[in-house]
């Protein structure tokens, strides 16, 4: 049962990989140089980015922490950088390669099918790209984010509140209600501050104090 749902969520990442790789293929030269949602890296960094997260294994991902010295931005940048093409087409080109990999640091699946969902709105919500994740993506994703803090500080974002998705099966917690798109609740669990006025509830004061604050270095485990 357990590699029938690995096999599930790896398919589904593959499919949003698929999704995103569609939406580059029509950008213009210069939104390849846009700002996006995840701190200063532009487009094509963040591309970069998600080849990188699909082609490092756990020894790979462990020697680069190594030779970082732990330092996960230092980490990031040096594998952006071994990972981004001489133009933005090679990039892409790079990122199509990996569509359908299922190499990671860890077994921790549903953490993997975040990194594209997120970092894929990342790109589209600056760009003004429709697209979003499907809800069967976007549910197990909730469900990871808001058990454990992982790569970002999800389950520390909503300690002792209530989630409720309007738009699929995802609920979780106690405490005053925030209630939104799966999707918004996902972003919103990842820190993405855009996505706190698709949310309601009693408990978004309290979610928004908490991703306006400054934010601690992201968990390194890859247990």
């Amino acid at each position: 049962m357990a590699r029938t749902q690995d096999d599930h969520l790896w398919a589904l990442a593959h499919a949003e990989r698929a999704a995103l790789a569609e939406d580059l293929a029509g950008l213009r030269a210069q939104q390849w140089r846009h700002d996006t949602l995840c701190g200063e890296w532009d487009v094509e960094q963040v591309v970069a980015h998600l080849t990188a997260a699909a082609s490092l294994n756990q020894w790979q991902w462990l020697r680069s922490m190594l030779g970082a010295r732990f330092r996960p931005e230092v980490h990031n940048q040096r594998r952006l950088a071994e990972h981004r093409g001489s133009n933005p087409a090679e990039t892409l080109d790079r990122f199509r390669a990996v569509i359908t990999s299922t190499t990671a640091p860890s077994r921790h699946t549903p953490a993997y099918l975040g990194e594209v969902v997120v970092h894929a709105q990342d790109i589209r919500l600056p760009l003004g790209l429709a697209r979003t994740p499907s809800v069967d993506a976007l549910t197990p994703v909730a469900g990871f984010f808001a058990r454990r803090d992982f790569t970002v500080a999800s389950h520390t974002h909503i300690t002792g509140l209530q989630l409720r998705a309007g738009d699929g099966p995802f609920g979780t917690g106690a405490g005053p209600l925030v209630t939104g798109s799966t999707l918004a609740l996902v972003m919103s669990m990842a820190g993405r501050v855009s996505y706190l006025a698709e949310l309601d509830g009693p408990g978004l004061p309290t979610l928004r104090s908490r991703l306006q604050a400054p934010q601690p270095e992201p968990p390194l485990a890859q247990d």
